[in-house]
């Protein structure tokens, strides 16, 4: 799946991953490949970028929304701690 996490001043990450962590605003969850499409509002927390299974980056956020769409995550952060 092709993951972007971007901020309002730059891109963080872009490529295909394994999957994707996410702090939602109720807790946890996590995106893998063909998830159905799906907007969720963020909390403050880590995003987990799953690179493969045992691969992963962490990015620190403030909070933003997440959007799903034919196998493309796009994760739009309002700040990284």
């Amino acid at each position: 799946m092709l993951l972007e996490i971007l901020t309002p001043d730059k891109k963080l990450f872009s490529g295909d991953v394994f999957g994707v962590q996410l702090p939602g605003i109720d807790g946890l969850f996590e995106i893998l490949n063909k998830h159905a499409p799906l907007v969720s509002a963020l909390g403050k927390g880590q995003v987990k970028v799953l690179m493969t299974a045992t691969k992963s980056e962490a990015y620190a956020i403030q909070g933003g929304f997440v959007e799903v769409v034919n196998n493309k995550t796009t994760v739009l952060v309002e700040g990284v701690l």
